[in-house]
């Protein structure tokens, strides 16, 4: 609908929707007017002929069936007819994805009947003869996935409107004058859609907050909260509770805990880390094996079941974590402070205690509450400066004085014996088909205002490896040992990856001369490794990095225990991060219900909470991401007269998607922008080809480019074609 045209006039109510769902849900029973009438509550004589109306309509159009005069049934749906979901394309058509189909089926523009992407719908298909692309037609929206959406604001007179970057959503918002709230023109802002009238070329909105002017950092960073209904902060009645339950630590708690503030402990985190949920501790036995304890905070102890901070906390499932701040999953005087296992302070923790050989076998494993003591806290810099120096070259800032001995000689000694064991582990792992995925993270040095400096890689080195493989270990047993009991656990899943994205990824690494093994499941795993590995350093690395991960299937929580393919572990849970994580609270709490000889809980309601927790995953990842491309445009803004090498990581019909080489940040060159010859898209070839020249662009080829337009509302980086780096 164009901004510019008046406010549409109100029209005859419809009521063929909510007819529809009345006879759905009644298939054997035969309605009148009077009858829908009296279920839809109206009662005045203009809503009673409307009704009458569409009742001849929806006979006329064959969806109902007068089987008497002015008795109406709903006619049975054939297998023409099917519930499903919508995915958009940006082209405002969309494909229906349904189970019960073996292709995904098309839908056109004009067929979306008021549809919206991720919309729960029913559908009916049409022209399925063979050798022809099934189409289909919405028939019904049964359930919008969302009704809050992020946009800019045009004010007209008497209305406005609000457009979103979102290209998959094809509709402006219409907003009556008296819906406008505090909004000014251009604010952005979320608005939420109260209905679409079946005339009605928009649907109609209300704006429930304003977020800002485009284009300013908190405005930016706030719209991609909104956008995925995260919070950005905590009801004040959350926090007032927060900061009134006791965090003191007390004799009368410890008593029912296992004490183990006299074994060595500390924690290893990242340099910039608020909150500390894991500590290790080390003893070595008397028969030469080893003490390994993984401590994690106690969070369940502070978070009780039923209060309005464990409702917030199991809303929100998980922390965000954006590109300049954390959205935390608790309040801050919990995650900071009560629950943060700080070095020098005694906390309450929920520990899985291990006996471990020389070879890194378990012989011994203990689960329960404890209270310890962190002895100091490392950063993963200072800890993989011991493991390369191998404890001669200790830096000033960690030697400090413990109880009764000297922290650094004593740590430096765990810490080295800690990554033999863990190294082992590892190994083992990856004998075992796990999947090494090493992908480098990219992260933005960051001034006081949240302004991007300058861009530098996170690579996993021994240091993280070593806490990595004593999470998973305890993850792993903690899965295990409540999995054999086959009582109803949260289990950490990840299914066999899709064959299909493997055989299209075979097609794209082929150019680069490489190639997967499909033979079995085992040899699909140590390909993919092997691949990873020498791939490792080249300029291809990030693309084949991203194509094997999309590879393989969504790790999510569920009570069925399939496994993880990609650790190759048989159970495996969360148990390690309940600060940020709700389900590893989920797990202490069962854990310690079974612990106390609890009986299996109900099996229905927990995969209920395990199908929340893994979508908001889902959101907090895409928030994440967001907020990852949106500095990137903002770096970029600041380097507009500058070329940069950069490497062809996608190509499609539009043009080709460049990654720059060294800030991985990545835009693209449209098709038109190509100067040197007429471009046409080879599918095949996954290429660009010349009519002239026969010239090829194609993945994994390095060009030259400069930024032709960075827009920050849109989060998208627009390129220059520069030349070929021949």
């Amino acid at each position: 609908m164009s901004k510019n045209v008046r406010k549409p006039e109100k029209k005859e109510k419809d009521f063929s929707d909510k007819i529809i769902k009345i006879l759905s849900k009644n298939t054997n029973k035969a309605f009148n007017y009077k009858q829908i009438a009296a279920i839809l509550e109206v009662d005045d004589t203009k809503s009673r002929n409307e009704i009458i109306r569409d009742l001849k309509i929806l006979a006329s159009q064959k969806k109902i069936e007068e089987i008497e005069p002015g008795k109406y049934l709903i006619k049975v749906i054939s297998q023409d007819y099917y519930d499903g979901t919508i995915d958009m394309t940006g082209r405002k058509t969309a494909y229906f994805v349904c189970s019960e189909l073996e292709e995904d089926v098309f839908i056109p523009t004009n067929n979306l009947n008021r549809a919206l992407d991720k919309d729960n719908v029913k559908v009916y298909v049409y022209n399925r003869r063979k050798g022809r692309r099934p189409e289909g037609e919405v028939i019904e929206v049964i359930e919008r996935k969302k009704t809050d959406f992020v946009g800019v604001i045009d004010i007209q007179k008497n209305f406005a409107f609000v457009s979103t970057a979102n290209p998959k959503m094809y509709t402006d918002i219409f907003i009556p004058k008296d819906k406008l709230g505090e909004a000014e023109q251009g604010d952005v802002v979320l608005v939420h859609i109260e209905d679409w009238p079946k005339r009605a070329d928009s649907p109609f909105g209300a704006v429930i907050k304003v977020l800002g002017k485009p284009g300013e950092h908190d405005t930016e960073i706030h719209a991609i909260l909104a956008e995925y209904g995260l919070p950005a902060e905590f009801p004040m009645e959350v926090e007032v509770y927060a900061q009134k339950i006791d965090t003191t630590i007390n004799e009368a708690e410890i008593k029912k805990r296992r004490d183990m503030r006299d074994t060595l402990t500390f924690t290893i985190d990242p340099k910039d880390a608020k909150d500390f949920d894991d500590a290790l501790s080390f003893k070595k036995l008397e028969n030469g094996n080893y003490e390994i304890g993984i401590h994690i905070a106690d969070v369940s102890h502070y978070l009780q079941e039923g209060t309005i901070l464990d409702d917030e906390a199991y809303q929100r499932a998980t922390s965000v974590y954006l590109v300049d701040r954390v959205v935390p999953m608790l309040p801050e005087v919990l995650s900071n402070f009560a629950c943060s296992l700080r070095p020098r302070e005694e906390k309450y923790t929920f520990s899985a205690v291990f006996e471990i050989t020389e070879k890194s076998q378990v012989v011994n494993q203990w689960f329960g509450r404890t209270v310890i003591f962190s002895d100091q806290r490392f950063s993963y810099e200072e800890t993989q400066h011991i493991l390369e120096t191998k404890g001669d070259k200790i830096p000033d800032e960690i030697s400090i004085t413990g109880k009764s001995y000297q922290v650094p000689s004593v740590i430096v000694a765990a810490t080295l014996k800690l990554d033999q064991l863990a190294k082992i582990l590892r190994r083992e792992r990856m004998n075992n088909g796990a999947i090494s995925f090493d992908k480098v993270e990219v992260k933005f040095n960051l001034d006081n205002q949240g302004e991007p400096e300058g861009v530098y890689f996170k690579i996993s080195k021994d240091a993280n490896h070593l806490i990595e493989e004593f999470m998973l270990l305890a993850n792993k047993k903690v899965a295990e040992y409540i999995g054999k009991q086959k009582k109803t656990f949260i289990y950490r899943i990840h299914d066999e990856p899709n064959e299909d994205k493997l055989i299209a990824m075979q097609t794209v690494i082929a150019k680069f001369g490489y190639k997967i093994d499909f033979r079995n499941k085992g040899d699909i795993s140590k390909s993919l490794n092997a691949l990873l590995n020498e791939v490792s350093g080249k300029k291809e690395q990030n693309l084949i990095d991203t194509l094997a991960i999309r590879t393989m299937s969504k790790a999510k929580y569920s009570t069925d225990n399939i496994g993880h393919y990609g650790l190759a572990f048989d159970y495996y849970s969360h148990f390690t991060s309940p600060i940020r994580r709700y389900p590893d609270v989920m797990v202490h709490r069962l854990l310690q219900f079974y612990l106390d000889g609890g009986k299996s809980v109900d099996q229905e309601k927990y995969e209920a909470k395990c199908l929340h927790s893994s979508t908001m995953e889902g959101l907090a990842t895409n928030a994440e991401r967001d907020s990852i491309k949106y500095m990137q445009v903002k770096y970029m803004q600041n380097h507009n007269d500058q070329e940069f090498l950069g490497v062809i990581s996608g190509v499609t019909e539009w043009g080709i998607f460049v990654e720059i080489i060294e800030n991985k940040c990545e835009g693209m060159v449209r098709i038109r922008e190509i100067k040197d010859d007429y471009y046409t898209f080879d599918e095949k070839q996954y290429a660009l080809v010349g009519a002239t020249t026969k010239a090829l662009l194609q993945l994994g080829d390095e060009i030259y480019v400069k930024v032709k337009n960075a827009d920050l509302v849109k989060k998208q980086l627009d390129f220059n074609f520069i030349r070929r780096n021949v």
